[in-house]
C-alpha cells in the first residue's frame, strides 16, 4: 500500500510541475528538461504557489493540513509560497454513522442508547482528523461529541514516513535546502498532528483556556465532560452562536461590531501576555458569536505556550518598534539570547532601521503587527536568528486575527488597541507592580516560614555551637596527637644517641 502512495505522490507531483522544487540543482538541468519535454502537456503557466496548493489538496486532507502548517513557517519559505498555502481549505467529506457507532460502543463498551439519549448522525463539522455530533446526554444535557476519524493515526504515520523521505530529499539535492530545513518542519508537524490525535489532550486545552476566562465579557469556553471523555472521542458543552464570518448576520442581531473587532485583538493579548497560553487555530471557522457579544472558541487540538523570557521579548520588540528605538529592538533580540551575544549591535540596528523604517511611511492602522515580525525575523536570521516553533505558531495566529480584526472593521487600529495592554504588562515585569506582584506571589511561603523562624535561627546557634564543641574536640586530639608524636621523636634521637656513644666508646 505504500509502495501505490508513494507513487500517487510522485504522479501527482509531476502532474502540477513540483520537479520545479526537487530538480532545481544545475546537476539536474538534463533531468528536469527531460522531464518537461516529455510531460509538455502540463499547465506550467501557474504560480509556482499555486501549482504546490493544488497538489497538495490532490493528495490529500494530511498533505493539506500539512501546507496549512507549512504556510506559517514565513521564515523558512518564500512569502509567495507561503501566501498561495494559506488559502488551503480543510474541507473533508464526513464518514459514515455506522463507523461513528462502532467507535462510541468499543469506548464505552455499551450500546449508543444508553450514553446519549439523543444523537444526530448527521455530523455538525467534518475535518481530516475527526468531526463534530450534536447530541444529548441521558440527563438531557446538550453536548457536542468530537469523534476521531478511524484509522486516521495509521493513514498520518504513513504519509509522515513518506513526507520525511521527501524532507531528506529537499534537503540534500535542494541548493538551499540545509537553509530551509524541510527535516525540522516534517518534525513540527509530526508533533502538532500527533498532538491532535489525543482528544484528551484537547480537553486538557479547552478545561485550561477556561479556567483563564472564568465569567468573562469577552470569551466562552465550553465546559469538558470530563466523564465522557477518552482519547478517540470529546464531549463538550454545546456552544450556540453565530459564525464571525457572518458579519451582516450578527450586525443585524445588534452586535456592535467595531467593538468586537477590539474584543478580539484584547483577547488575543491577553491570552499571549498573562497567560502565556493562546489559542493557535483561530481562523473564522473555529469562532463564533453568542447573542450577548461574547466570542465563542471551538477546537483545541493546536494551542501554543509562551515562556516569560518570549512574553518579554515579544513586548520590548513592539513598544520599541513603534517608538522607531531599533537599538532597543537589537538589544531586545541580543538579551533574550535569540541572537548570538557577539553580534555587531551596530550592525544589527541598521539592519533592522532599513527593514522596518519604510513601514512607517503608512499610518499605524494599516501596520500589520503579524508582517512586522516576519520582517524581524528575516533579518535577525542573517545575524544568526533560528526562530523558536512557538514564535512562528505566534506570528501565524496574530496573522489571523489581524485578519479577522480588520474583516470586521477595516478602520480598527491594532496598535492603538494594543499598546496600552502592552505598557501595562511591561509596567508589571519592571516596574512597581513588579515589585507587589513577586510579593504576593511569595507571600505564601512567607507565611509558611516565619512562624518558624525563631525555632530555625535557635537550631542553627545550637548547631554552630555543637560544630564549635566538635571543632574544640578536635584539635584537642590533634594537640594529644602532637604531643606523643615529639615525646617518641625524643626517645628516637636518645635512641639513637646512646647507640652512637657505645659504639665510640667500644671503639676507644
Amino acid at each position: 500500500m505504500r509502495f501505490f502512495r508513494l507513487l500517487k505522490i510522485i504522479f501527482i507531483s509531476l502532474k502540477f510541475g513540483l520537479d520545479e522544487f526537487v530538480l532545481a540543482h544545475s546537476k539536474f538541468n538534463i533531468l528536469r528538461k527531460t522531464i518537461q519535454t516529455v510531460l509538455f502537456f502540463r499547465n506550467s503557466k501557474q504560480a509556482r504557489g499555486e501549482r504546490l496548493r493544488l497538489a497538495l489538496e490532490a493528495l490529500g486532507p494530511i498533505f493539506v493540513k500539512f501546507g496549512q502548517m507549512l504556510s506559517t513557517r514565513r521564515d523558512l519559505i518564500p512569502l509567495d509560497i507561503a501566501d498561495e498555502l494559506a488559502k488551503l481549505q480543510d474541507q473533508v467529506p464526513p464518514f459514515e454513522y455506522a463507523l461513528v457507532e462502532n467507535i462510541l460502543i468499543e469506548t464505552y463498551k455499551k450500546p449508543v442508547n444508553q450514553i446519549f439519549s439523543q444523537f444526530d448522525i448527521t455530523p455538525i463539522a467534518s475535518a481530516s482528523v475527526a468531526q463534530v455530533h450534536f447530541a444529548h446526554l441521558m440527563d438531557g444535557k446538550p453536548v457536542a461529541v468530537k469523534i476521531l476519524r478511524p484509522g486516521i493515526a495509521s493513514v498520518i504515520q504513513k504519509d509522515i514516513k513518506l513526507l520525511e523521505v521527501a524532507a531528506w530529499l529537499i534537503q540534500a539535492l535542494l541548493a538551499d535546502g540545509k537553509r530551509l530545513r524541510p527535516r525540522e518542519v516534517v518534525e513540527d508537524f509530526s508533533q502538532h498532528i500527533n498532538n491532535e490525535l489525543d482528544l484528551m489532550l484537547e480537553a486538557a486545552n479547552c478545561s485550561l483556556l477556561g479556567r483563564n476566562f472564568p465569567n468573562s465579557p469577552l470569551l466562552q469556553v465550553p465546559e469538558v465532560y470530563w466523564d465522557w471523555c477518552h482519547e478517540q472521542v470529546m464531549v463538550m458543552e454545546r456552544m450556540n452562536g453565530t459564525p464571525v464570518s457572518q458579519v451582516d448576520k450578527l450586525r443585524s442581531m445588534g452586535i456592535d461590531i467595531p467593538k468586537l473587532a477590539r474584543d478580539g485583538v484584547e483577547i488575543f493579548f491577553t491570552q499571549v501576555f498573562r497567560d502565556g497560553f493562546f489559542h493557535a487555530d483561530m481562523h473564522p471557522g473555529n469562532i463564533q458569536v453568542a447573542d450577548d457579544g461574547r466570542y465563542i472558541a471551538l477546537d483545541f487540538g493546536i494551542m501554543g505556550t509562551l515562556t516569560e523570557s518570549d512574553k518579554q521579548y515579544l513586548a520590548r520588540n513592539f513598544l520599541a518598534f513603534f517608538r522607531r528605538d531599533y537599538r532597543e529592538v537589537a538589544l531586545a533580540h541580543i538579551e533574550s539570547g535569540w541572537v548570538p551575544s557577539d553580534v555587531s549591535i551596530d550592525q544589527f540596528e541598521t539592519a533592522i532601521r532599513a527593514v522596518c523604517e519604510p513601514i512607517f511611511n503608512k499610518p499605524l492602522k494599516d501596520i500589520s503587527f503579524g508582517r512586522v515580525l516576519i520582517r524581524l525575523f528575516y533579518t535577525a536570521r542573517r545575524f544568526g536568528l533560528i526562530i523558536q516553533p512557538q514564535l512562528t505558531m505566534l506570528q501565524k495566529t496574530l496573522l489571523n486575527v489581524e485578519g479577522l480584526g480588520r474583516d470586521l472593521d477595516p478602520e480598527l487600529d491594532l496598535w492603538k488597541t494594543a499598546q496600552p495592554f502592552l505598557e501595562r504588562w511591561m509596567s508589571e515585569q519592571i516596574g512597581w507592580r513588579s515589585v507587589l506582584k513577586r510579593i504576593k506571589a511569595e507571600a505564601p511561603h512567607w507565611g509558611a516560614v516565619l512562624p518558624t523562624l525563631p525555632r530555625k535561627i535557635d537550631a542553627f546557634l545550637t548547631q554552630d555551637l555543637e560544630k564549635n564543641q566538635q571543632l574544640k574536640n578536635q584539635l584537642a586530639e590533634l594537640q594529644d596527637k602532637h604531643q606523643q608524636q615529639k615525646r617518641l621523636i625524643i626517645m628516637l634521637m636518645a635512641t639513637v644517641l646512646s647507640l652512637l656513644a657505645i659504639g665510640v666508646w667500644v671503639l676507644i
